[in-house]
């Protein structure tokens, strides 16, 4: 398999397919798209089946854009599973095209298999019954298990209203257009007194001035203790000069760091909120500038009505740490759907780093000498302690240290490490169960033969 997906990778050009190698009219007629999620938080990818039309001369084209989006998305989330959607609403005979979807089933099973959770068939016409009933015979008992046949009264089991087009009894104003590359995510920026809603109105002055109050000691706290960390790492360095075989004890790294050029980010992929029950609201995220320069950053949301962040839009001094606190505003719960994007560029020596340079910054910077980086939202029913997360009254606390949050997000990702192998056993118990069940019509069989044979025999004599 390894051998047959370099040779597909090499055969489709995968990795220097781009938007300028492919024809522009592939994108504008909007086929293919990634766009919302659904009720498991998994992106949605979107199969428009009226644009297609078959035609061989365009097919090696049609196919290079599947493999650029599925290549696209996984360069962009890292592999994060995906929801496949057929729209098939007003399509017709005109629209069959087994070869193309065969190209995209093998994409699946052979090229990423682990990105599909489910396919999800909206409205297929009658006509195309036979078609499909060849489509599952490529698909193995795991794989046909994920179609989701669907209408307007039942998809919104798998997808909610909110991301479904009116024709498909939703209310998501979404249209497709290009160019630019769709990308519905992280359109907003945030800011750090969250949205200005009636809710804000009343809130005191007091509170917001505590809060700060205590961001601050949070703050000085944590430039305390890495003043620590480091006279430990300096003498720690001295006595490796003298026994080389000694490891500092106290030289710890974060067990959940994404090591981009110009920042380190901390925690790598998730940010651990809690469910109502725990009520825990407050996450935090650590930016070390790992340049010689200023690095400047913002940060911004799929859903910017829900959160506050401090500092949303700032810098960070070269060679130091930074701590962004971000906090669900009011009522509001942490979904899976929601979605983090950390942009950071670097800056001269000469500009300023007030508010009015950065935003001149951000407007002249290309687009090509930004660091992205994306984070998830990942909701916590149980009250287990979060290494990620920040109760209330742990910003009554200053004196936390950095190794209890290293202690924290190593319970976090033993967490992660314990559901992984779970879903795992439930896997390896679905194949035990196959093979039993093939063990068990195969002796049937046998069983059937026999007899037939011992009947045979008995006529005869």
């Amino acid at each position: 398999m390894i051998d047959e997906s370099f040779q597909w990778r090499k055969e489709y050009t995968v990795n220097d397919l781009s938007e300028s190698v492919l024809p522009k009219w592939l994108f504008e007629i909007g086929a293919l798209f990634l766009h919302g999620y659904d009720k498991e938080g998994y992106k949605l990818f979107w199969f428009k089946v009226k644009h297609h039309t078959r035609d061989p001369k365009q097919q090696l084209d049609k196919k290079k854009l599947v493999a650029f989006w599925l290549e696209h998305y996984a360069k962009r989330d890292h592999g994060k599973p995906l929801t496949v959607v057929f729209d098939m609403a007003e399509t017709g005979i005109s629209h069959i095209d087994l070869d193309f979807v065969r190209f995209i089933v093998n994409c699946f099973t052979d090229y990423y298999p682990n990105f599909l959770t489910k396919i999800v068939i909206f409205e297929m016409p009658w006509i195309m019954n036979a078609a499909f009933k060849i489509v599952k015979g490529w698909l193995g008992p795991d794989a046909i298990s994920m179609l989701k046949f669907t209408n307007k009264s039942d998809v919104q089991e798998y997808i909610s209203g909110e991301y479904l087009p009116p024709h498909m009894g939703g209310t998501d104003s979404f249209k497709y257009s290009y160019p630019p590359l769709v990308d519905d995510d992280f359109q907003t920026p945030l800011c750090e007194n969250g949205p200005i809603t009636n809710e804000d109105e009343h809130e005191s002055k007091e509170e917001l001035d505590a809060d700060t109050k205590e961001t601050g000691e949070l703050n000085e706290a944590q430039n305390l203790n890495q003043k620590k960390m480091n006279s430990i790492e300096h003498i720690s360095k001295s006595e490796e000069t003298d026994k080389t075989e000694v490891k500092p004890k106290n030289a710890k790294k974060a067990l959940t760091t994404f090591k981009g050029p110009l920042l380190h980010i901390s925690p790598a992929e998730e940010l651990y909120f809690g469910s109502k029950e725990t009520g825990e609201k407050k996450c935090l995220i650590v930016l070390t500038n790992v340049t010689k320069n200023v690095v400047a950053f913002k940060v911004r949301t799929t859903a910017p009505e829900k959160y506050r962040v401090k500092p949303s839009n700032s810098s960070c001094e070269p060679g130091t740490s930074l701590d962004i606190i971000v906090s669900l505003h009011g009522g509001f719960s942490a979904s899976l759907q929601d979605r983090f994007l950390i942009m950071a560029a670097e800056m001269d020596q000469s500009s300023g780093a007030g508010a009015p340079e950065l935003t001149q910054f951000w407007k002249d910077v290309p687009r090509t000498k930004v660091m992205e980086h994306r984070l998830r939202c990942h909701v916590i029913e149980s009250s287990k302690p979060s290494s990620l997360t920040l109760k209330d009254n742990a910003f009554n606390v200053p004196a936390k240290t950095n190794e209890d949050l290293h202690i924290q997000l190593f319970y976090f990702q033993l967490t992660r490490l314990l559901q992984i192998n779970k879903r795992l056993e439930e896997q390896m118990n679905r194949c035990l169960w196959f093979q039993q069940l093939s063990v068990v019509l195969s002796l049937l069989s046998v069983t059937v033969a026999a007899f037939c044979f011992y009947l045979a025999s008995a006529q005869r004599s």
